[in-house]
């Protein structure tokens, strides 16, 4: 047996009861005649204490190992006032299950600080770091979240394609394929193949998927393979997807503040209740231009906008009502003000980490807004089509995974919230 307990799940009151715990070798101290091992594993620190006269000294000879041996302790639980935990753990035997044949690259404990680039390149070593495990114990909360309250709220989790034919955004940004005798594409978004699974009678569809965007970017805020978690919904408009993403967005937060407060500790993070202010695009420019701006109406928002109207309007801004110029081209034109579409994002501290929209159900709007963006309808007939089948009016979002994480765990660059990031010259581990 490799292990009886976690070390989260043990604690004072099990005094006197043998355990076995299994990790990696965090610290050791050596002072004379008592030896300190902290144990690692996924869940926490545990403090092993070997005296002269209470544990043999063969044991205290095979506590001598270096950091990052991967090991198995089977001891006894004794309460202890001294230890920050209140216990600590009596080892009867100590056994190093794999022993090192290579240097560890950067010191996992953060004593000594390691370039981003260097903990990348040896990800399995960061990802013992107590931080990087934290991010992505957040990062799997914000999953099941998204997916608890998708479930609850009727959808219904489907799997689209990653290859495709055509571009489903359109541009040119795209990771092209070989495929068989033809060119195939990266999937940019699941976006054409959701609203088909509505049309199809789904009705409402969520899922969580990698898309692939081939910008050549270098900032911290984009990656060339991201995950988005999406949803679309049949008889709806953009007022319906606004008021299922605020649902789903307070319910990842107060979901992370509920069961990661260790997690967030760890990273120095507090998060504030979450309240969701909503404010059309044309607003957002009138509010931005009296605090210095200088916005035309048609132009998009950028980071610096974006991280303004959460200063004057709080930690989470939904902006909706863009310019369809602005916008992709399946977003549905508003009826009161054809000037704008029913589109909107949702800004998290300064960062938009949602966009969504009601879509085009009608084809020959569909058509005329394909050709405004300056893109053929002969590479969307089969998107089309679907519309003259018998589409209902439908609409959603996508929401960005790492984006969500970024903000939520206050990282500073995104590839610390990808476990095995992508961007333009990283392409392994």
């Amino acid at each position: 047996m490799y292990r009886t307990h976690y070390v989260s799940e043990l604690s004072p009151e099990m005094d006197g009861q043998e355990v076995v715990i299994a990790g990696w070798v965090h610290e050791v101290r050596n002072i004379g005649k008592i030896v300190f091992i902290l144990l690692r594993d996924r869940s926490g620190i545990a403090q092993v204490i070997g005296k002269e006269g209470v544990v043999s000294d063969d044991i205290i000879k095979s506590m001598n190992l270096p950091k990052e041996s991967v090991i198995r302790i089977r001891g006894t639980v004794k309460r202890s006032s001294e230890s920050k935990a209140g216990f600590e753990i009596v080892p009867l035997e100590v056994k190093n299950l794999n022993p090192l044949e290579a240097a560890i690259p950067f010191e996992v404990t953060g004593k000594v600080a390691a370039e981003i680039d260097v903990r990348l390149d040896n990800r399995q070593i960061d990802l013992r770091r107590i931080e990087t495990t934290s991010i992505f114990n957040i990062q799997s909360t914000i999953l099941n979240s998204f997916r608890s309250t998708m479930l609850r709220e009727g959808f219904s989790e489907i799997r689209t394609p990653v290859l495709v034919e055509a571009a489903t955004e359109g541009g040119a940004d795209l990771f092209t394929v070989d495929y068989f005798e033809k060119k195939a594409f990266l999937a940019q978004s699941p976006q054409l193949y959701k609203q088909l699974a509505v049309v199809g009678g789904m009705d409402r569809v969520f899922m969580v998927v990698p898309v692939f965007r081939a910008e050549k970017h270098n900032t911290v805020f984009h990656l060339n393979e991201v995950t988005q978690m999406d949803a679309e919904m049949g008889f709806a408009d953009h007022k319906d997807a606004i008021k299922l993403l605020k649902k789903v967005v307070k319910g990842i937060i107060n979901d992370v503040a509920k069961k990661n407060g260790m997690d967030l500790e760890r990273l120095n993070v507090s998060l504030s209740k979450p309240v969701i202010k909503e404010i059309t695009y044309k607003k957002a420019l009138g509010l931005l231009n009296a605090n210095g701006s200088e916005l035309e109406f048609g132009q998009d928002l950028n980071r610096e906008h974006e991280e303004a109207l959460c200063r004057l309007l709080g930690e989470l801004v939904v902006v909706k009502e863009y310019p369809s110029s602005v916008r992709a081209f399946y977003s549905m034109p508003n009826e009161r003000d054809r000037s704008v579409c029913n589109s909107f994002d949702l800004i998290y501290k300064g960062l938009e980490i949602s966009s969504g929209a009601q879509r085009i159900h009608i084809p020959e709007t569909l058509i005329q807004s394909i050709k405004e963006h300056g893109l053929d309808p002969k590479e969307f007939e089969f998107y089309i089509n679907a519309f003259r089948q018998g589409a209902p009016p439908h609409a959603g979002w996508s929401l960005g995974l790492e984006r969500l994480t970024m903000k939520l765990t206050g990282m500073q660059n995104i590839r610390e919230c990808s476990l095995f990031p992508r961007d333009r010259i990283r392409l392994k581990p």
